[in-house]
């Protein structure tokens, strides 16, 4: 990292450390960022700079972590916990970046009991009290790819929020009994359907869901794949899960900090 980022994690800094240019620049690549409210954009960079003072990044395969890819990543990672604050977050320190897709060495069960061992391609993975790895490719293209609302940074850090409670059930932590059951009242009808259209496309050729039909492989991925949507094309997520939304919106407390 260069001299900028080492300065901001002394005790000393100031929360807006993050430099004009490199801010602006932030912003310039990824539009889904810039296109919001002043006030927010003034406490997304105070968030992000507090979030680059507490978490450590690494480079895999070589790779050299810039402060411009830092920032990138902290201020994709900090839309979802805008208004929610950094504590949501305070159960790692790590992120390892990787130049590109990352293969991870899976096994599976099959229904006669055979094991089978496979590499799986990942974009990014987040670990059960353990750091958030991405891959770099991914990370810059966000800004691209948010009109068919992907991110991976969004997609693993919202792991992260869902893992708080001890699983990555789909439901993050809640305060009640009640809370929890009005959660679900709108995710698995959302997450059910969703998985319905998803195979109907592949299985009889029907029409393929605008949302990555990643999210149909489990509520938690659902939940994942969800927000990316939300937070980057929240008008045309909206269209197609218009209950969802309004439930997103009261959970990360986006209803008077979304631009009109």
């Amino acid at each position: 990292m260069l001299s900028w980022l080492r300065a901001l994690l002394r005790p000393s800094a100031r929360p807006d450390a993050i430099p004009e240019a490199l801010w602006q620049t932030t912003l310039a690549h990824y539009p889904f960022l810039a296109n919001r409210p002043a006030a927010d954009l003034l406490r997304l960079r105070s968030l992000s700079s507090e979030f680059l003072a507490h978490k450590e990044f690494s480079g895999a395969h070589g790779l050299v972590v810039s402060d411009a890819m830092a920032v990138a990543i902290a201020a994709q990672a900090c839309l979802p916990i805008l208004q929610l604050g950094l504590r949501w977050y305070d159960d790692f320190k790590g992120i390892v970046v990787h130049p590109g897709a990352m293969l991870a060495r899976r096994k599976s069960t099959d229904h006669a009991g055979v094991v089978h061992h496979y590499n799986e391609a990942l974009l990014g993975e987040a670990m059960q009290g353990g750091p958030v790895t991405l891959s770099w490719q991914d990370v810059a293209a966000a800004g691209d790819t948010a009109a068919r609302g992907h991110n991976v940074v969004i997609h693993e850090f919202i792991h992260k929020i869902d893992m708080r409670d001890g699983a990555a059930d789909g439901c993050p932590p809640l305060p009640s009994r009640a809370a929890h059951a009005a959660w679900r009242a709108v995710m698995l009808p959302a997450y059910e359907a969703f998985c319905e259209q998803v195979a109907m496309a592949e299985r009889f050729g029907g029409e393929a869901p605008w949302l990555d039909a990643y999210g149909a492989t489990a509520p938690a991925e659902f939940f994942a794949v969800a927000c990316e949507a939300y937070f980057v094309n929240r008008e045309r997520f909206h269209q197609d899960f218009a209950d969802v939304t309004a439930l997103f919106d009261q959970f990360f407390k986006q209803i008077k900090s979304v631009a009109q």
